[in-house]
Order: C-alpha cells, then sequence, then structure tokens
C-alpha cells in the first residue's frame, strides 16, 4: 500500500497538544523524505497555527483538528489546524513591549500561502499555510540494510508482503557468531543472521 498523502489527527484543548503535534509532523515529514530546512520552517509554522486555536474561546471539550498533507507533483506541503471559534486570525504588528502578537508573522514569513477558510459542514475554521517542499516523495524510501541495523518501527519485506517491526534483539553463540530475531506485527518472528541483508522502509504505510 502506498504511503499516505494526508495525515489527519485531532487534539485535546490543553497545552501538551503543541509539542504532540510537532511530534506527529516530524514522524509525517520524515517518512516524506522533507529536508531539515523545510521541516525546520513547517514545525514553527504549525506550532503557531495550533497555538493560535488553542486561544480561541471555545468550550474545552472541542478539539483541534490537523491535516498534514503533500502534493508531490508540485512539491508542495499543506499545514491545516481547524478549531470551532468564530472570527478570523488578521496579521498585526505588535509594539515593542507587547511579548505575543508574532505568531501570524511568522508563518507570513516561512509559508508559500497561507489563510483561512470556513469550515466544510462545521462550525468555525481551517486555517492552513503551504510551504515549497521540493524534495519531498511519493513513496517511503526503500533502502537494504545489515539485519543488525534494523530498529523498531521500520517496516521489512518478508514473505513476499511489509511487515511492521516491533521488537529487535541479538542472540550470541558460542561461535562468535550473532543472530537478530525481529518480532513482527504479523507472523512469527523473523531470524536472521546478523549480517544477512533486508529490504526496509522508514515509517509509513506498509
Amino acid at each position: 500500500m502506498a504511503a499516505p498523502n494526508e495525515v489527519t489527527f485531532r487534539l485535546p484543548r490543553c497545552p501538551r497538544s503543541v509539542p504532540r503535534a510537532r511530534a506527529a509532523l516530524l514522524a509525517v515529514l520524515g517518512d516524506w523524505g522533507v529536508d531539515q530546512e523545510v521541516l525546520g520552517n513547517a514545525e514553527l509554522v504549525l506550532s503557531e497555527l495550533v497555538t493560535n486555536a488553542l486561544r480561541v474561546p471555545v468550550p474545552s471539550d472541542r478539539q483541534v483538528g490537523v491535516r498534514i498533507a503533500r502534493t508531490v507533483d508540485e512539491g508542495l506541503l499543506r499545514l491545516e489546524v481547524s478549531d470551532a471559534g468564530a472570527g478570523t486570525p488578521e496579521l498585526r504588528e505588535p509594539g515593542d513591549e507587547e511579548t505575543g502578537g508574532r505568531g501570524l508573522l511568522l508563518v507570513e514569513a516561512l509559508a508559500l500561502r497561507w489563510g483561512v477558510e470556513k469550515r466544510a459542514g462545521g462550525v468555525g475554521k481551517t486555517v492552513f499555510a503551504e510551504l515549497k517542499a521540493p524534495d519531498i516523495v511519493a513513496e517511503p524510501v526503500e533502502t537494504e540494510l545489515a539485519a543488525v541495523m534494523v530498529h523498531p518501527g521500520q517496516y521489512v519485506r518478508v514473505w513476499g508482503a511489509w511487515r511492521a517491526v516491533l521488537d529487535v534483539h541479538t542472540e550470541q553463540h558460542e561461535s562468535h557468531e550473532s543472530t537478530v530475531v525481529l518480532t513482527l506485527d504479523e507472523g512469527p518472528a523473523l531470524r536472521v543472521h546478523a549480517t544477512e541483508p533486508l529490504t526496509v522502509r522508514r515509517r509509513g504505510d506498509g
């Protein structure tokens, strides 16, 4: 199965949601092959959009929606954050003594474009930002690694299918050779010599 071109999730209205959003973004963009500069800019932009959404005065049970999407042929990364609040965020120039109010200025500087849309079929709005990501890839990158280099969270191709690696441990033998044991999400554990080459892909839909 191909990796998805978008990932969506919801966050509770609490301060921990900002680092959670960043962690999810880093995992997704790592699978999509985005370079470090774009990744860093996207992390800042998403942090600001989620922070602004959490400040909107709405009931505490209303969650914040996040969508991370890519358009491979255009090399674009799109970040969307939705909330149930009214109004439209606007750029403003905070005074020298103000400690806040600069979030959208940062978004304006880093994004190719940004804007606000009404939520389809729902209450509130979606704030989006698009960033140029010329290195974004259509599929998770596949590579060949020695079994001893495989880590939990990766996917390996075995028995004609992709299997998620849940755990990895090494067994030492009296002959001083090593066997790597991979615990997979389906089927029996895979036992191979430490130097056995395995086809591996990064985290993503296998």
